[in-house]
């Protein structure tokens, strides 16, 4: 059985639940309840396990916060034998519109303190990761509050659109390979009911 590591990075404790930052939480969790299967406190992480078409996937949401991130990534790709292509590191991003996903084999931690702890850890940046734009809809000098702050009411359908596309990705990019599944994905923009 071809084995996965998936990675949602975020912060632990309730003050940080459900924050933009905590978005690759919010993703594997959905993941993890669309199979069936629950988190477990383990070195490190908490830890879901999803065997799915032939697929054992192992699902992480390292517990030493986002900017340690790289330590638990890699206690598990070691523990685990994953070869790094296939893992995926779910992740936010200022960067990117809200109405946007992107899914990339490498590339710069662009400031991001999770990122760059795993690139550190890893002594590389070519691990996949999809990112999860949240916008940057802040005044200046907030940007702090905005990453760490809870999604607006208006924001709210199309963040539950992207983690059900974000599940979907999980689920299919080993098997459709990283770059079809980019093809599909990076070109799609989001947007809720009415069309805003």
């Amino acid at each position: 059985m071809s084995r996965f590591l998936v990675v949602g990075l975020g912060n632990p404790g309730s003050e940080y639940a459900h924050t933009r930052h905590n978005i690759g939480f919010d993703v594997v969790n959905s993941f993890a309840q669309k199979h069936n299967t629950s988190f477990r406190s383990d070195r490190l992480a908490d830890v879901a396990e999803v065997k799915w078409k032939g697929k054992y996937f192992i699902c992480i949401k390292p517990t030493t916060y986002m900017n340690l991130s790289g330590k638990a990534f890699k206690y598990w790709l070691d523990k685990e034998k994953i070869a790094l292509e296939n893992s995926l590191v779910i992740v936010d991003e200022l960067a990117l519109p809200l109405s946007k996903l992107r899914l990339r084999g490498s590339g710069s931690a662009a400031g991001h303190n999770g990122l760059a702890d795993i690139e550190q850890a890893l002594g590389t940046d070519k691990y996949p990761r999809l990112r999860f734009g949240i916008g940057n809809n802040f005044p200046k000098g907030m940007q702090a509050d905005f990453v760490l702050g809870k999604w607006f009411p208006e924001e709210k359908e199309i963040v539950k659109q992207k983690i059900e596309k974000s599940v979907e990705v999980i689920e299919n990019v080993f098997v459709m390979g990283l770059e079809r599944m980019m093809n599909q994905v990076n070109i799609m923009e989001f947007k809720q009911a009415d069309g805003k």
